[in-house]
C-alpha cells in the first residue's frame, strides 16, 4: 500500500515549474549573506536559533496546508528514524552556525569555496562508504580541488578550515538525509522539531543572562530575527519541489549558481580580498566542476544510448 505522504512518481525530465523553483531557491540563497551581513553584530549561536525556532510554523503551516503529517508523525513513533533525524537535524545545525559565522566575520569567500567544493566531496563519501567506482574525470576533479586546498593552505599557513567543514558537514547531512525514508518536507520539519527543545533552552538562558538581541518590543533586531525563519525555511521548501520536477544532470549543473553568487557578493559587495594564493585556487576549483560537470552529463546520457 502506498504511503499517503509520498508523491506519485515524476518522469525524468525537466519541467518549467521544477526549473522555476530550482532558480528561485539559488538565486534566494546567493542573495542570503546578505541578509546574514545585517545580524553580523549577533552571536552566530543566537542566530541559528532563531533560524530553527522561526522555522517551525512555516514548515508545519506548509504541510498541514498540504496534508503530509502522516509520515511525520510515524518518524515521532519510530526510535529508528528519530535516531537518524537526530543525526542529520545535528549536521544541519552545525552547517547552519559554520555559515553564519562566516559571513559575519568576513569569510564569506571561503563559505563559497566550501559550498563550490560540495559536490566533489559527495562523490568522494559515495567512493569511499558507498563503494561507488570514480572515474578518471572524477578522480582528477577531486585531484584538482585538494591542490586547490593545498594551495590555500600553504599561503595561508593554515587549512581553510571554515570551508572544509561546510563542506564536511553538508556532504555528511546529505549522505544521512538519502537514508532518511520520509519527504524532504517532512524531514526538514522532523529536524527542526527534535531541534526546537535546546534552541528553546539557550533562547531562555539568553534571556535570563540579558543576553537576548530578540525582544517583544520590536526593535530592528528583532524583526531580522523574527526573518530568519523564513530566509531558512522558504527556499528549503521551494528547492525540495523543485528537485523532484528536474532531472538530476540539470540539478547538478543548477547547484553552482549559488557559490557563484556568494563569491561575487564576497568580492564586489563585501570587499574581502582576492590574493594571489585565491587567484589560483578558485580557478582550480572551477575547472575541477567543469570536468566533474561533464563526466556527470556523459554518465547521464549513456542509458538513454543504449
Amino acid at each position: 500500500m502506498r504511503n499517503p505522504d509520498s508523491l506519485p512518481p515524476t518522469k525524468n525530465e525537466d519541467t518549467p515549474l521544477g526549473l522555476a523553483y530550482a532558480l528561485g531557491a539559488y538565486v534566494f540563497w546567493g542573495f542570503l549573506p546578505l541578509y546574514m551581513k545585517l545580524l553580523s553584530h549577533i552571536p552566530a549561536a543566537e542566530v541559528v536559533v532563531h533560524r530553527i525556532i522561526w522555522s517551525l510554523p512555516i514548515a508545519a503551516v506548509v504541510l498541514i496546508i498540504l496534508r503530509r503529517t502522516d509520515a511525520l508523525r510515524e518518524a515521532l513513533r519510530t526510535p529508528r528514524m528519530l535516531a537518524m533525524g537526530c543525526v542529520t537535524a545535528a549536521l544541519i545545525s552545525i552547517n547552519w552556525g559554520i555559515y553564519v559565522w562566516a559571513i559575519t566575520s568576513g569569510n564569506t569567500l571561503e563559505a563559497a569555496l566550501g559550498y563550490y567544493i560540495n559536490p566533489l566531496f559527495s562523490i568522494f563519501l559515495a567512493s569511499v562508504l558507498l563503494g561507488e567506482r570514480l572515474s578518471k574525470a572524477q578522480m582528477l576533479a577531486i585531484a584538482l580541488a585538494a591542490g586547490a586546498v593545498l594551495v590555500l593552505t600553504l599561503d595561508a599557513g593554515r587549512m581553510p578550515w571554515v570551508a572544509l567543514a561546510l563542506t564536511v558537514s553538508w556532504g555528511f547531512y546529505a549522505l544521512a538525509k538519502k537514508s532518511l525514508p520520509i519527504g524532504p518536507n517532512q524531514g526538514f520539519l522532523l529536524e527542526v522539531l527534535i531541534l526546537i527543545v535546546p534552541a528553546l533552552g539557550y533562547l531562555g538562558y539568553l534571556t535570563a543572562t540579558a543576553q537576548s538581541h530578540f525582544s517583544l518590543s520590536l526593535t530592528r533586531d528583532t524583526w531580522l530575527l523574527l526573518g530568519c525563519g523564513a530566509v531558512t525555511a522558504v527556499p528549503l521548501m521551494i528547492y525540495a519541489n523543485g528537485a523532484k520536477l528536474l532531472r538530476l544532470s540539470t540539478i547538478g549543473i543548477l547547484q553552482y549558481i549559488a557559490p557563484t553568487m556568494i563569491f561575487l557578493v564576497a568580492v564586489f559587495v563585501f570587499k574581502e580580498p582576492f590574493g594571489q594564493a585565491r587567484m589560483v585556487a578558485f580557478p582550480m576549483i572551477w575547472a575541477a566542476l567543469v570536468i566533474y560537470s561533464g563526466s556527470m552529463l556523459r554518465q547521464m546520457r549513456k542509458p538513454q544510448q543504449g
